[in-house]
């Protein structure tokens, strides 16, 4: 059983729409009861994403364009569209078809009994108010990881624009509020997540002597685009006990995939290759961004994943290895740092 870092089945269920348990049920998008079956999906991070308009962000069309940063979002939207996602998961675990986990222990029960178990995860912070009043009523409600920014700016601090040629090193890191909302996170156990963050932003989480972790983000080195890790970045990962997701997001796999909105399972080993030799094989996981990227050629819908179980072990990953990218290591992590 696989267990993911990343994905935004959530917003897509909401922005979609209708009866969410039977969409659920139904072959359709990236997660789903079906796909999740076939492919030995397990669980994983299930994001609560604020879109600007009830609609899915998307990448179609997308061939290698900046794409600025967002415009804020004021805080009532935000926090509409986040209450709602919780209630659809809530639907979805009365329903049978996840369970809501907010601790490692609960996660490896549920996907030894071959269920699914959600760890909800809050991608961007604009719901939150200035008191953190909101943040202790949605850890109340289940929420165990957090990331302060998506790609638009926060009263947190900034988020990076999708671009590429240059690194996360664009504009500044976290406010005062957002150090006061990252310790806030060190004190209720909870993940802090830097995917979207700025550079500057990654190393103010480091500072504050929290793991480092990059839930959906690849390696720079290879795709030399703003949302992925330089080599500085993952070596701080592994050095902070931290963890790094690999993202199947194909214009976050390759040069050639920025530009021409395509990759190949093979980009995915390549990218898994250099994050293990920045941060280590103990802080490398993966972090699909399904329902919210294009995927690779040959990956429809999460049921794809053995085929690429398939390829790491004819890449010369051991099981050992396998196990660990995808699924032994963030348990680990969540082990050590949820409370």
């Amino acid at each position: 059983m696989i267990f993911d870092g990343h994905n935004d089945a959530l917003s897509r269920l909401w922005c979609q729409g209708g009866d969410p348990v039977a969409n659920f049920a139904a072959d359709e998008g990236h997660i789903n009861q079906p796909a999740a079956r076939a492919g030995g999906f397990g669980g994983g991070f299930f994001a609560l994403y604020s879109p600007q308009q009830r609609k899915r962000f998307e990448f179609a069309g997308f061939k290698g364009a900046t794409m600025p940063l967002a415009t804020p979002l004021d805080q009532a939207p935000a926090l509409q569209s986040v209450m709602a996602q919780i209630g659809i998961a809530q639907r979805l675990e009365a329903a049978g078809a996840l369970t809501l986990c907010t601790d490692a222990g609960q996660i490896e029960a549920v996907m030894d009994a071959g269920g699914m178990a959600a760890l909800l995860h809050l991608e961007g912070a604009e719901c939150i108010d200035p008191e953190l009043l909101v943040l202790d009523a949605l850890h109340a409600l289940g929420l165990r990881s957090l990331g302060p920014v998506w790609s638009r700016p926060t009263i947190w601090g900034d988020g990076v624009p999708f671009d590429a040629g240059r690194d996360g090193d664009t504009g500044p890191g976290l406010t005062a509020d957002g150090r006061r909302l990252v310790a806030r996170c060190a004190e209720l156990g909870m993940v802090v997540d830097t995917s979207h963050l700025t550079m500057k932003g990654f190393w103010d989480i480091a500072e504050m002597g929290l793991p480092l972790v990059a839930t959906h983000s690849n390696a720079y080195a290879l795709a030399p685009v703003t949302r992925n890790l330089t080599a500085s970045q993952l070596r701080a990962i592994g050095q902070t006990g931290g963890m790094a997701g690999l993202n199947f997001a194909t214009v976050f796999l390759s040069a050639e995939g920025w530009t021409t909105g395509r990759a190949t399972i093979d980009d995915c080993l390549r990218q898994l290759d250099a994050m293990i030799e920045g941060a280590g094989e103990d802080h490398v996981g993966l972090g699909s961004d399904f329902d919210g990227a294009p995927l690779p050629d040959g990956m429809r819908s999460c049921a794809d994943m053995p085929a690429l179980v398939a390829a790491m072990r004819k890449h010369g990953f051991g099981d050992a290895l396998v196990d660990k990218i995808t699924r032994g290591n963030w348990l680990t992590f969540l082990h050590r740092t949820l409370r």
